[in-house]
């Protein structure tokens, strides 16, 4: 190995380290806690070493977990599709539910990830063709496009009202089916 593909490994390590360590502590105390600071402390780099990776400050840090949930997310999405709408409806609200400020980073706070326009990444991109993949078979005459749209959507709304505490509990489970049947009716 050079000494320049060594120094690349290098900074490329440190980069996952402070990505790392910043999904830790969100999942552990909440975005608002994690600071170039603490996250320099906590890694014992310099705040000037964590600008170097992610010359946005935590913004960066944050679409960079952001991207790794995505990543993440895809994975668990494409493996649940052996499970059809509901095991992707499934899969979906489970990840949502074990990784709440990943989640965050992903889809809730404000980001400057580009979505649904020709730069979003493809990792992004292909997020969206797993739920694509599930509902295209049921649009019908539908374009399965927009569909695909109010089924995330109605996924993310479930998800973040439960969270909120916006939701019965004993009715978690009922809608979560509703979601299934209504999509999942073949529409003409």
């Amino acid at each position: 190995m050079t000494q320049r593909q060594r120094r690349v490994r290098d900074r490329t390590e440190r980069g996952q380290r402070i990505v790392a360590a910043a999904r830790e502590l969100a999942e552990a105390e909440g975005w608002d806690a994690v600071t170039t600071r603490k996250l320099a402390a906590l890694i014992e780099y310099s705040q000037p070493v964590l600008y170097s990776h992610f010359p946005g400050g935590k913004d960066a840090i944050m679409a960079a977990a952001a991207l790794e949930g995505f990543a993440e997310l895809v994975a668990v999405l494409a493996e649940a599709r052996e499970g059809g709408l509901a095991g992707v409806v499934r899969a979906y609200v489970e990840f949502a539910e074990a990784k709440p400020a990943l989640y965050d980073a992903m889809f809730t706070l404000a980001s400057e990830l580009p979505f649904a326009q020709d730069d979003t990444p493809e990792v992004m991109k292909a997020n969206f063709a797993e739920l694509l993949a599930v509902i295209e078979p049921v649009a019908g005459k539908q374009d399965p496009g927009p569909l695909t749209e109010v089924f995330w959507s109605a996924l993310h709304g479930l998800v973040t009202l439960d969270r909120g505490h916006r939701l019965s509990p004993a009715h978690r489970d009922e809608r979560l089916a509703l979601v299934v049947a209504r999509f999942g009716a073949r529409a003409d």
